[in-house]
């Protein structure tokens, strides 16, 4: 009975989540593509007056050059660490012949293990479909070209007790 109790509940939280999750690309939709016109408007009167942006020491012109052919499609993730995913995956591809999906996502994952702690998943590909839960400010999904990179955290907790 405190089983069937347990998995309704979790049932509802997963449920809340993929309603969280839904809801937010739907927003990401609607205001991407006018936030990203908006954006890159601001980007080129900033980059004319040759302004640093948000205060990390980097050129617009160095943001701009490694936002070519990037895309975000939907996020819930600090900026900084955005830049720092467009960066890993820029790098990583420049260093490939032919794109290996296997290999770019191990590349990314392990970054974000290592720099943010553990939980990171990545799935690379020019052609795939997911549906997934993510710790909150800890989703990207963005392309680079016609690599789709899909980027996301789960909570991790310690196991209290052993199953009999």
């Amino acid at each position: 009975m405190r089983e069937k109790s347990v998995m309704d509940g979790a049932s509802e939280e997963l449920e809340r989540r993929s309603r969280y999750l839904s809801s937010l690309i739907e927003r990401t939709k609607v205001k991407g593509d006018a936030k990203q016109e908006e954006d890159k408007r601001e980007k080129e009167k900033e980059k004319e007056k040759g302004r640093d942006d948000g205060g990390d020491g980097r050129k617009i012109e160095d943001d701009l050059k490694e936002m070519e052919n990037i895309r975000v499609r939907a996020a819930d993730m600090p900026r900084e660490l955005q830049r720092r995913a467009f960066h890993c995956a820029r790098e990583t591809l420049s260093g490939m012949p032919k794109l290996d999906s296997k290999r770019l996502a191990l590349v990314l994952k392990k970054e974000f293990d290592s720099s943010y702690g553990p939980a990171w998943h990545c799935i690379v590909g020019t052609s795939f479909g997911s549906y997934v839960t993510h710790s909150l400010g800890g989703f990207l999904y963005f392309s680079i070209e016609k690599v789709y990179i899909l980027l996301f955290r789960t909570a991790v907790e310690p196991l209290d007790h052993q199953r009999p």
